[in-house]
């Protein structure tokens, strides 16, 4: 009976202070395993408590916005590290399944069922789900062990990149006075995945030839697979993150100015910086402990030799990523400087992808660069501050004017295509450069914002400095070289 009363005692009190400590204790705002700002309390109105809206979202921020959310995940994850499949030990290799793939070795679905480049499951042409979100809910390759951990998605392409190819070639005919690029970016798989495991992913290789014979003979092709392939000895790609390393970044701007004919600055001309401590995106998607426990510093280079002015137009977007709203014209840092440990170092290149970015540069030539791109175009433009006089950066995702009025009022020379081979091979990417080319411009009116289509929507952006990318947890000191 003692016995009994002291369980109940001490059940009772674990059950108060849980109660106190989700109840009580400050909220968590932004999750740095995540890589995302958390949801807020919803905004009381009648409309929506009469629809049962506000009370479903304040269910959905009491249980986002939990207390210690980022520690207890951790726990949790610790906890749950068994359910890696160890498909080789001595060479410490895991393959980590996702939610979607049932406990099953599942790449990417690889059919292209109707030819336009967007992969499709079988028996399913119409699949809505983001490609690389897809990637890295159906497995992620864990390789090494202690300091040298890396984890890799895996790739389930095959050709493709339709689309992409056909947006390239679209915008040659539509400013055929421009110089046009393509350059699709490989992922840390194609270099670093151990021969044994090599049949759980599909090579890249054959997305880049894909493309690359679909486009027109004025599209200018820059191959950076051998580029990078010879420097693959160096920290070309980071190991806890599913980015390049800017390293990378800078071999394969150095191959598109040999390409575009323009100057290029020696990376001994720059300053180099280290964020210690970095942990990436893998960690969180991945789920493995392991990554967490491998921290690496990350790199990044500052320009000496050349002066520049950055301005940015930045979009606010909703929690469906949906722009509700454009900013006017700012000038701000292009580097941000953040402390070490902390996990939005690859938010260091202009802050977040939320953003039209121009940056005026001392160097006069004439040449006036945009570069379309995906998240891993981030880390390029600072490599090309000494190469052209002006650099545009736009994100696949994210633009609400008109493309051919844009180029016209600034006077582009040079439009480079950059996006990693999932973006490439994505069909949605290549549709929304050609959108750019049509759209009005502006944002539309949004009554009703959860149900009207007429939004400028795009894809939850998981290869992206994500939403928090606008608002890093630790807040950035501008650039000493911003002038």
């Amino acid at each position: 009976m003692k016995q009994n009363a002291i369980y109940i005692v001490i059940t009772s009190l674990l059950f108060i202070s849980i109660a106190v400590v989700f109840n009580f204790f400050p909220r968590s705002k932004v999750s740095e395993l995540e890589k995302r700002e958390l949801n807020t309390f919803p905004p009381f109105s009648w409309n929506n408590l009469l629809s049962g809206s506000f009370t479903n979202d304040v269910s959905i921020w009491y249980s986002d916005s939990e207390p210690f959310r980022d520690k207890l995940m951790t726990v949790s994850m610790l906890l749950e590290k068994q359910q890696g499949i160890v498909t080789d030990n001595d060479d410490h290799v895991t393959f980590h399944t996702g939610s979607e793939s049932g406990g099953e070795i599942e790449p990417m679905p690889v059919a292209d069922n109707d030819g336009d480049g967007d992969p499709a499951a079988p028996g399913d042409t119409s699949i809505a789900i983001d490609e690389e979100t897809h990637i890295a809910n159906a497995g992620i390759i864990i390789v090494g062990s202690g300091e040298k951990v890396r984890a890799m998605m895996v790739y389930g392409g095959v050709g493709g990149g339709n689309a992409y190819a056909k947006a390239a070639n679209t915008y040659h005919k539509t400013f055929p006075n421009v110089n046009i690029y393509s350059m699709v970016i490989p992922t840390a798989i194609e270099f670093y995945c151990p021969e044994k495991v090599k049949k759980r992913t599909h090579p890249q290789i054959a997305t880049f030839r894909s493309v690359e014979s679909m486009l027109d003979p004025g599209v200018k092709a820059v191959n950076i697979f051998n580029t990078l392939a010879e420097h693959s000895s160096e920290d070309i790609y980071l190991r806890t993150d599913h980015h390049w390393a800017p390293l990378g970044a800078y071999y394969a701007a150095k191959e598109f100015a040999r390409v575009a004919g323009v100057p290029f600055m020696d990376i001994s001309t720059y300053d180099q910086h280290i964020i210690h401590g970095y942990v990436g995106s893998m960690y969180g998607y991945s789920g493995d402990i392991s990554v967490k426990k491998a921290p690496e510093d990350f790199y990044y280079w500052t320009p000496k030799n050349v002066t520049y002015t950055t301005t940015y137009i930045t979009y606010t977007i909703d929690k469906e990523y949906r722009v509700t709203s454009e900013g006017r014209p700012h000038q701000g840092a292009f580097f941000h400087h953040f402390k070490d440990g902390s996990g939005q170092a690859y938010c260091t290149f202009m802050g977040s992808d939320t953003k039209i970015t121009n940056v005026k540069t001392s160097t006069k030539n004439g040449r006036r660069l945009l570069i379309l791109k995906d998240s891993f175009g981030n880390a390029i433009p600072g490599w090309l501050f000494g190469s052209f006089e002006e650099v545009n950066v736009v994100d696949c995702r994210y633009f609400t004017k008109n493309m051919v009025k844009f180029v016209e009022e600034n006077k582009i020379t040079d439009i480079l295509f950059a996006n990693n081979v999932f973006k490439a091979y994505s069909g949605n990417v290549g549709r929304n450069y050609e959108r750019f080319l049509t759209q009005n411009g502006g944002i539309p009116k949004r009554p009703h914002a959860k149900n009207d289509s007429s939004a400028v929507k795009v894809a939850a952006p998981v290869d992206t400095v994500s939403k928090t990318s606008a608002k890093p947890a630790t807040k950035p000191a501008p650039a000493d070289t911003v002038k």
